[in-house]
């Protein structure tokens, strides 16, 4: 946006020190003035005794020639010393700000790991530099967890499209080949990439929290992602069980489904072969609304646990080769719990598997 030049901030403070300095010493002087006038006379003073003035006996006039040189030259030095000590103050105020803009244009040039580090004990200066580093922080971590995203991405996008060219390429190569058997193969690959171009949809959909919030019932979402799923528990020998009180929070009914879908659907597939268990609990605090899903499963370590919630990370000895999902389950769900104000928790059960919890605002 193109403006005209105007005065320096540094400029401006000076000439209002200097300002402010001679008004104070106008003030000043014109007080001194006017208590001397109450004891020079106006005119000569005349003798008691004989009725004549008295010689050499100054007046007003006396007062005024005496008086306003050197209030001028007073007020000359007071403006002279106003403008250079204004100055040198502004100067010595703004210097925190400088650098305050300096690490703003190398942040708009790309150096998002330079910091102010401004010394010092804390006041406005050091308030806004400390705000400004911890803001520079957050964007460099976010833009360095967006290029992982897609780097991830890219990758994973790339892998049914080579899968589909190969092929495509068998099939052109060998005409004899088995058309049905290559068609059913093209389908799951191409399922596979809908289903990820989906998941990566509504990703971005939850981190730009582009919904309307509306009151939505946790345990009916539960009850629902249970029905559901249930086809799918019964094929693999698992159970579930939902519990809990209704409980309400705001937010998009469509996302929070996603969440609780999403949710269920891992602790069935992440289970054990025959005979697991899945437990979907809704309840209130004084925090708001909790959701939790418990599965049984292998033991897992925090170590472990700490890393499913990142984009297309999945847990060793954790996938099943049908139903395996995309990597970006617990993903959804964090960034889905992170747009409505909430948090995600995992935790290891201590007898196997994993207990997910989900607290958002009532």
């Amino acid at each position: 946006m193109a403006r005209p030049r105007g005065l320096s901030v540094r400029m401006r403070l000076t000439l209002s020190y200097a300002g402010f300095l001679m008004v104070a010493a106008f003030l000043l002087l014109a007080v001194v003035w006017v208590f001397l006038l109450r004891y020079v006379p106006d005119g000569q003073i005349i003798g008691p005794e004989d009725g004549r003035p008295w010689p050499h006996t100054p007046n007003r006039t006396d007062l005024v020639d005496a008086f306003a040189p050197k209030a001028a030259m007073m007020l000359g030095v007071v403006l002279v010393l106003g403008l250079a000590g204004g100055w040198w103050l502004a100067g010595r105020m703004l210097a925190p700000l400088t650098r305050i803009t300096d690490a703003t244009r190398r942040a708009g040039a790309g150096a998002l790991g330079h910091r102010i580090h401004l010394e010092g004990r804390q006041d406005e200066f050091r308030e806004l530099a400390d705000a400004f580093d911890t803001m520079l922080a957050q964007i460099e971590a976010q833009v360095a967890e967006q290029q992982r995203f897609a780097a991830n991405a890219s990758h994973e996008l790339r892998t049914p499209l080579a899968v589909t060219q190969t092929l495509l390429e068998v099939a052109r190569n060998e005409p004899d080949h088995d058309n049905g058997e290559l068609v059913e193969r093209l389908h799951a690959v191409n399922a596979r990439a809908i289903d990820l171009t989906e998941a990566l949809l509504l990703l971005s959909k939850a981190d730009r929290r582009a919904f309307v919030r509306t009151p939505v019932d946790l345990s009916l979402l539960a009850e629902e992602a249970a029905e559901t799923l249930l086809p799918l528990a019964e094929k693999r020998g698992t159970t579930i069980e939902v519990t809990g009180e209704p409980v309400t929070t705001a937010g998009s009914p469509a996302l929070l489904l996603q969440m609780t879908t999403n949710l269920v659907h891992n602790a069935i597939v992440h289970n054990l072969p025959e005979g697991g268990g899945v437990r979907v609990g809704t309840a209130a605090d004084p925090q708001g609304a909790v959701l939790t899903v418990e599965n049984t499963g292998p033991p897992l370590g925090a170590d472990l646990v700490g890393t499913l919630v990142e984009p297309f990370q999945r847990g060793t000895g954790r996938i099943r080769t049908d139903h395996a999902g995309v990597g970006l389950g617990l993903a959804i769900v964090r960034s889905i719990a992170e747009a409505h104000d909430g948090e995600l928790v995992l935790a290891p059960r201590a007898g196997g598997g994993l207990r997910v919890t989900v607290r958002l605002p009532a």
